[in-house]
């Protein structure tokens, strides 16, 4: 069965906690992310409000990837994908669904922030579809990207 790729939905914000917690690269637990007042329940809220949208990909039901951006911000918040669904272009499917929203929302400056470690993939991953550094780094250490 191929990938499918929806708009993703409230009701199944404890399964992007979990999922969170299984990337290969930057996985954060269920309770790291509580310690940063990101729950199910508020994941769920922000969902409900608009103000966090995105896509999930599933593969026969099963959630193996999304990515969230962020309405009022233009922020790319998260793209998650399980190891056994890398390097199949997923992620990049997932990515270019946020960028197009937020841009029809009239974003005209995306960013996020990624590791600058430029052994961990998601440093390539951003800089080969188009993402550049703006030379900052944010409060958690990771270094802003723009696409404009």
């Amino acid at each position: 069965m191929p990938t499918e790729f929806k708009p993703a939905t409230a009701d199944r914000a404890a399964e992007y906690v979990r999922l969170r917690g299984l990337t290969r690269e930057n996985a954060v637990s269920a309770e790291r992310l509580r310690s940063l007042g990101i729950t199910a329940a508020s994941w769920a809220r922000d969902i409900r409000s608009t103000e966090l949208q995105g896509y999930m990909a599933q593969s026969f039901g099963g959630l193996v990837g999304y990515c969230f951006g962020n309405t009022r911000s233009g922020e790319v918040v998260v793209l998650a994908i399980l190891p056994a669904y890398e390097g199949q272009g997923i992620g990049r499917q997932l990515l270019a669904l946020v960028v197009e929203h937020l841009r029809a929302l009239g974003h005209a400056k995306l960013f996020l922030g990624c590791s600058p470690d430029p052994k961990v993939r998601s440093h390539g991953f951003y800089r080969h579809l188009g993402w550049s550094s703006t030379g900052t780094v944010n409060a958690r250490g990771d270094e802003l990207l723009e696409l404009s």
